[in-house]
C-alpha cells in the first residue's frame, strides 16, 4: 500500500478513535465511530485476497448495523427525553439498545458470531489493530453510560466469558484463538463495569499489552495455525521460551500480569454479593487457560517432524524492529508486583 494512503488511514483510524473520547453529543460520537469503521475496511481488504475481502465485507455490515442501532437509540433518546448528550441517558429503552449496539461493535457474547470469522480473514497486523485499537472507542461510551442496566451488562459479561471459553477449545487457527481469548476478556470487562469503571480500564489496559505481545510474537514467527507453531524453534528460541509464558499471562496466571486484573475483579464481584457470577467466570477461566496450554505444549514441548534439525535459521536477522515486542513482553509478564499500587489508583 502506498505510504500516503497507509498515513492518511490510520490518521483517520486515530482521528475518529479521538472524536469519540472527546464528544458530548451523540451525533459527534456516533460520526467517530463511523470514521472508525471507514477508515480501517481499505487496510483490510489491502490484500484482495477473497478470505481478506470476505471478512472486510462481514465487518463492514456487522459495523453498519452497530452504526444504525445506535443512531437510531440516540435519535429515539432524544425524542422521548430531549437530551443528545450522552452524559443524560435516563430512559432504558434507548440505553438498553445503545448497549447491545456496542455490544456488537465490539464483539461481546451473544453478538460476537462475526468476530472469529472476521479476524480469521485478516492478516495479523490488521487483526492487531482490530484486537486492540478498535474496542477504544465504543468502550468510552459504554463507560459514560454504564450505570443504569445492570443485569445486561451481567448477561453479557457471563455469555461473553463462556463462549470465549467455549468457543478456543476446538480451533486450530491462532486467530480464531485470539478471537475467542478477545471474547472472553471483554466478559470480564463487562462484568465489572457498573462496579468499578477504573478497574474494567485496568483490565482494559492489561489486555491490549498482552494481545500487543500474542500478535507480535505470531507475526515475528509468521505462524497463523497451531502446527506452525512447532517449528518456530528453529526460528527463535528464546522467543519461543517466552511466549508460552505470554500464553499463560493472558489465562490469567499468577505471577505473571494476566493475573492482576482477574484477581481484582473476582474480589469486586465477591464484594458486591456475586459470589455465583465471579465462580462462573473463575471456572470459565479454566476453559481459557486450556486452549492457552495448547498452545504453549505445540510451541514449546512438541517438535515438527518435518523440521530440519539446522542451526542456519537461528542466524538469520528480522527485518522487523524487536524493541516494541520486548517492551510488550516485559509488561506482559512482570507486572503483578504493581498490584498494589494498582489497587491504591482504583481506590482513589
Amino acid at each position: 500500500m502506498n505510504p500516503y494512503i497507509l498515513a492518511t488511514l490510520l490518521f483517520g483510524l486515530g482521528l475518529g478513535t479521538t472524536i469519540t473520547f472527546i464528544s458530548s453529543h451523540w451525533l459527534l460520537a456516533w460520526m467517530g465511530l463511523e470514521m472508525n469503521t471507514l477508515a480501517i475496511v481499505p487496510l483490510m481488504a489491502q490484500h484482495h485476497h477473497p478470505r481478506a475481502v470476505e471478512a472486510t465485507t462481514k465487518y463492514f455490515l456487522t459495523q453498519a448495523t452497530a452504526a444504525a442501532m445506535l443512531l437510531f437509540a440516540s435519535v429515539t433518546n432524544a425524542w422521548l427525553t430531549g437530551q443528545w448528550d450522552i452524559q443524560q441517558m435516563t430512559h432504558p429503552l434507548p440505553i438498553t439498545l445503545i448497549t447491545l449496539a456496542l455490544a456488537l461493535k465490539i464483539g461481546l457474547a451473544p453478538v460476537h458470531s462475526w468476530l472469529p470469522e472476521v479476524l480469521q480473514g485478516l492478516d495479523l497486523t490488521t487483526g492487531l489493530i482490530l484486537s486492540t485499537w478498535q474496542k477504544l472507542a465504543p468502550f468510552a461510551l459504554l463507560l459514560q453510560i454504564q450505570p443504569a442496566n445492570s443485569n445486561i451488562l451481567i448477561a453479557f459479561g457471563l455469555a461473553s466469558t463462556l463462549v470465549g471459553g467455549w468457543g478456543g477449545l476446538n480451533q486450530t487457527q491462532l486467530r480464531k484463538i485470539l478471537a475467542y481469548s478477545s471474547i472472553a476478556h471483554l466478559g470480564w470487562m463487562i462484568l465489572v463495569l457498573q462496579f468499578s469503571p477504573s478497574l474494567t480500564l485496568l483490565t482494559l489496559l492489561t489486555y491490549l499489552v498482552m494481545t500487543f505481545s500474542s500478535f507480535l510474537v505470531f507475526k515475528l514467527n509468521n505462524s497463523t495455525s497451531i502446527n506452525m507453531l512447532a517449528t518456530s524453534w528453529a526460528k527463535a528460541p528464546a522467543l519461543t521460551a517466552l511466549a508460552p509464558l505470554i500464553l499463560l499471562s493472558l489465562g490469567g496466571l499468577p505471577p505473571l500480569t494476566g493475573f492482576m486484573p482477574k484477581w481484582l475483579i473476582l474480589q469486586e464481584l465477591t464484594k458486591q454479593d456475586l459470589a455465583p457470577t465471579a465462580t462462573l467466570a473463575a471456572m470459565s477461566a479454566l476453559l481459557s487457560l486450556y486452549f492457552y496450554l495448547r498452545l504453549s505444549y505445540a510451541m514449546a514441548l512438541t517438535l515438527s517432524p518435518n523440521n530440519l534439525a539446522s542451526t542456519t535459521p537461528w542466524r538469520l536477522h528480522h527485518l522487523q524492529p524487536t524493541l516494541p515486542l520486548a517492551v510488550g513482553i516485559a509488561a506482559t509478564l512482570l507486572l503483578l508486583p504493581l498490584a498494589p499500587a494498582a489497587m491504591a489508583l482504583l481506590t482513589l
